[in-house]
């Protein structure tokens, strides 16, 4: 079926339940922002394949709201749907629910899918709905739309993360967590986001495409663990690690069975966790509505994990010169696709040690279309690459050790001037992030302009975050810090991982971006108190040939020579031939 298709069953659907709209967002019950592939329901419907936005649904119209990263994407996929794009953040597009309202009549209904809607976008539809006379309901009628999906059909192992690389025990966590549910007073504590579960119990898994997570909930209180997950998949390592934990093992099917029997207590429990978690626990207790403990305990690395760090970007730095040195001798000379230039790279990673994949789909845009920000490119109809324009490339591994995230853009032919100003304007960014010294208590929003200032001063700006968190052999993109122009009340704490990657997109015509990942550490207390710096942890060198070397000061063509002195270093007893030469070169002062 086409997406139109599919609306048009779903209208039908609608129709005959008396529903005036109906919201998909982009949610499993466990609110991941990459999907198994059973909870897809907006790519599904829509054809949009982006990790973020939400598609409305009424009797006569349909409209998919997503962010600035997706603004050329999202039109490409929509077409022929019958599906407007809204872009979210712009000025003058409407609030989705301000939308509905003005859609729908008076008494009408809205629903949704409430194991697939969080409990803070639930109370805010309640709220302004039936401010408005309307109501929302759930009421999940895909499940009569999309009707050859299989649930949990592959038995995809979880593993043990020993110890030895996650530096904490899982008992320890527990002392950790359950210390903070004592000064929330809460007695009972749900967990459903599958990273902080993975977290949380030293477990791993392949549920979900690129993240090493399994589909899972925990709950604890101040004296019990009981996970719910397929058994099945559980491997000997991993259940005596919960066994040695005194974590009680249960079906995952049970878990909503077991909700219902907790009574009387004070339920610490994220907002960001799904509808149905609060239905079933409404009922004779009290909810204590605050972010999941673990998370932020999650997101500050511990010694053992920022080595592992150091560790993995050595050796995926390796796997990334020796793919830029195939990748600038082999265009122009053999037939290549964005494609099979994506999969040769997850072959460079693939040698290197305790390799598991990919940390999600590589980004490969070749000219115009590396001004599409999260590009994938499919394996029928992937644009040819030549050696006649340039590339970004933007990917990462995930390796026992820890998780890589870079990005890279490359001439494969002569650069414009006009590129190499823009490609400049970004890297001084970076250049100026991976410098900025700022004092404790700082948040990413306070650092954000560092990134974008060279662009600005040109009127010049890019359409997303310049830096997300990154988790140890976890998700790449990880909470609850970041670096970006919205508000966010998190400090910057040593050991957060980040990525710093600003870039500058001209639609239709080039892509760029350039990005290492850095963590917060201590550096120094004055009589003006405590400042942090970034230590840079990625390994690759730039290229040269998109710089217009006039355009940097002498502090950041310092920081750019001493970075590539430190990529000699560390990378260069590992290369041999001419990849070695190759790499001498482009990792010589300016």
């Amino acid at each position: 079926m086409t997406s139109r298709e599919k609306v048009a069953q779903l209208r039908t659907k609608m129709a005959e339940n008396n529903i005036d709209a109906f919201i998909v967002y982009s949610a499993d019950p466990h609110m991941s922002e990459y999907l198994p592939k059973e909870w897809q329901e907006r790519s599904w419907l829509s054809g949009f394949t982006g990790s973020a936005g939400f598609v409305v649904i009424t009797k006569e119209n349909a409209g998919l709201w997503t962010d600035g990263r997706y603004f050329v994407q999202a039109p490409i996929e929509l077409k022929d749907s019958g599906i407007d794009l809204f872009k979210d953040g712009m000025d003058g597009t409407p609030n989705y629910i301000d939308w509905i309202i003005s859609e729908i009549p008076e008494n009408g209904t809205v629903a949704v899918n409430a194991i697939a809607t969080s409990h803070a976008n639930w109370e805010l539809l309640k709220e302004k709905l039936e401010a408005n006379n309307r109501k929302v309901v759930d009421f999940p009628l895909l499940k009569d739309v999309w009707t050859d999906r299989n649930f949990n059909s592959v038995k995809n192992p979880i593993f043990a993360h020993p110890v030895e690389r996650a530096g904490k025990s899982v008992m320890d966590k527990f002392v950790d967590i359950r210390n903070k549910m004592e000064e929330m007073d809460a007695s009972v504590h749900i967990i459903s986001s599958l990273d902080d579960v993975a977290w949380t119990l030293n477990l791993r898994g392949s549920d979900v495409q690129s993240n090493p997570v399994f589909l899972a909930y925990l709950i604890l209180t101040k004296n019990d663990a009981k996970l719910f997950v397929d058994l099945e998949k559980l491997d000997i390592d991993s259940r005596k690690q919960m066994d040695d934990a005194w974590v009680k093992m249960m079906p995952y099917e049970m878990f909503y069975e077991e909700l219902k029997t907790i009574k009387n207590e004070k339920v610490l429990v994220s907002p960001n966790s799904n509808q149905s978690i609060f239905e079933a626990l409404k009922e004779n207790n009290t909810f204590i509505k605050a972010p999941v403990p673990g998370n932020l305990m999650k997101a500050i690395k511990n010694e053992t994990e920022l080595e592992g760090f150091r560790t993995v970007m050595q050796r995926d730095g390796v796997a990334m010169v020796k793919f830029l040195y195939w990748l600038t001798h082999t265009a122009g000379n053999e037939s290549l696709t964005e494609y099979s230039i994506g999969e040769k790279l997850r072959g460079f990673r693939a040698e290197g040690k305790n390799f598991v994949g990919e940390s999600f789909g590589s980004i490969v845009g070749y000219g115009e279309n590396g001004a599409i920000m999260h590009y994938s490119a499919k394996n029928e109809g992937s644009k040819e690459v030549t050696n006649a324009d340039t590339i970004l490339v933007d990917s990462g591994g995930q390796y026992l050790e820890g998780t890589t995230d870079i990005t890279r853009t490359f001439a494969l032919g002569t650069a414009s001037e006009e590129f190499k100003t823009d490609c400049t304007l970004a890297l001084k960014g970076l250049i100026q992030l991976s410098m900025v010294k700022f004092p404790k208590g700082t948040r990413g929003v306070q650092l954000d302009a560092f990134a974008r200032m060279a662009l600005w001063k040109e009127g010049k700006d890019y359409n997303h975050g310049t830096g997300h968190g990154v988790g140890s052999f976890m998700n790449v993109h990880e909470g609850p810090q970041n670096i970006r122009k919205d508000m966010n009340m998190q400090q910057l704490i040593p050991g957060m991982v980040l990525s710093n990657e600003p870039g500058f997109y001209y639609d239709y015509h080039y892509g760029i971006r350039h990005e290492n990942l850095i963590a917060v550490r201590e550096l120094e207390t004055t009589d003006y108190g405590t400042f942090y710096d970034f230590e840079t942890l990625t390994v690759c060198p730039f290229d040269r040939k998109v710089l217009n070397l006039d355009l940097l000061t002498q502090p950041e063509k310092d920081w750019l020579n001493n970075y590539h002195i430190w990529c000699k270093e560390k990378l260069e007893n590992d290369l041999e031939g001419e990849i070695k030469t190759w790499f001498l070169e482009q990792v010589k002062p300016l």
